[in-house]
């Protein structure tokens, strides 16, 4: 009996033992228990990289951790979206994604969709707009509609690249339109600050860019929005009418901004996480600094950013393909 008892006190030590170091271990820790590294797909400076790094900085706040936010960049985007997408799914690497990530696969620049990701929370939506130099002859969105039917091919845009997402955006509206998507030829830039200044030295009649790149020369006086490409208003200037008010039509484009994590995330991490972007998004510091700089604010969440994506990467693809520039 004596040793009966013995062999049960060991063997009951022995698991009590057992399941403490289990406990203990890494692997049943509650996430976070270090630093999260949080990817740019684009450069130090810029809007996207301004945006990770507020939205960094508040989930340091609310998570306990620190949030590194780390510039990976090439490709167009393609280094830094693959740099997450390839990353261990387990809630210490996150990125922000960006419209992008709904074009390049089409072009064949990367085989990455945005199904290759753990939607967060988109955080940031930019309509494109279309804005003419203050001495333009179109006065509004009406003139100018009325000029690219009655002579088509003959008035010029910029914005971006060719292919880029605000060329897409004015084609993709003029083939909503039931115009032909080159109907306004297109001149490629190297982004919406150098078309401005194209614009305003009457290099070109239209620049198709968000609000927040087209602002200093609208506010210095200089260019005219006449529509944005959004159901509703922007709030940088409400007063520019939106395309469904003025037209009716359902088209939509502009730069958007969310965050992302590895296919494959647990759903109690992808909770957190998701928790936690809603509560920065809804918090006075972010609207704050986003206003500030003239930023769009758009939330969505898990489900609804992952059909967000979705619809994003169709609709651009379907206007690569009108445009003959899907590979």
């Amino acid at each position: 009996m004596n040793f009966t008892r013995r062999t049960l006190f060991k063997t009951m030590a022995a698991a009590s033992a057992a399941c403490a170091l289990l406990a203990a271990s890494p692997a049943f820790a509650a996430w976070p228990e270090r630093p999260v590294t949080l990817v740019v797909p684009w450069g130090a400076g810029g809007g996207t990289d301004a945006t990770a790094r507020i939205i960094g900085a508040l989930l340091e706040k609310d998570i306990g951790q620190p949030v590194n936010v780390v510039n990976r960049t090439g490709g167009n985007g393609a280094v830094g979206h693959q740099s997450i997408a390839s990353a261990a799914p387990d809630g210490y690497t996150i990125g922000i994604a960006t419209v992008e990530i709904a074009m390049m696969h089409h072009q064949g620049l990367t085989k990455l969709t945005p199904r290759d990701f753990t939607p967060l929370a988109l955080m940031n939506f930019d309509p494109a707009a279309l804005t003419v130099s203050h001495d333009s002859p179109h006065k509004s969105f009406d003139d100018l509609l009325k000029a690219i039917k009655a002579n088509p091919g003959k008035l010029k845009a910029s914005g971006t690249g060719q292919g880029g997402i605000w060329h897409l955006g004015l084609a993709g509206m003029l083939n909503d339109l039931k115009l032909a998507p080159n109907a306004v030829r297109f001149v490629p830039s190297n982004g919406a600050a150098p078309a401005m200044v194209d614009l305003a030295a009457g290099g070109v009649d239209i620049v198709a860019a968000s609000l927040p790149e087209a602002r200093s020369l609208i506010d210095a006086g200089k260019a005219t929005p006449l529509v944005v490409m959004s159901n509703e208003p922007a709030a940088l200037y409400p007063k520019v009418p939106t395309l469904k008010s003025l037209t009716g039509s359902g088209w939509t484009n502009g730069a958007w901004r969310g965050i992302v994590a590895p296919k494959g995330l647990p759903a109690d991490i992808q909770g957190k996480l998701s928790a936690s972007l809603k509560k920065i998004y809804e918090s006075r510091e972010y609207k704050d600094f986003m206003s500030g700089r003239g930023f769009g604010v758009m939330y969505a969440d898990s489900a609804e950013f992952g059909k967000f994506m979705d619809k994003s990467d169709a609709d651009m693809g379907a206007i690569l393909k009108t445009l003959g520039m899907a590979r």
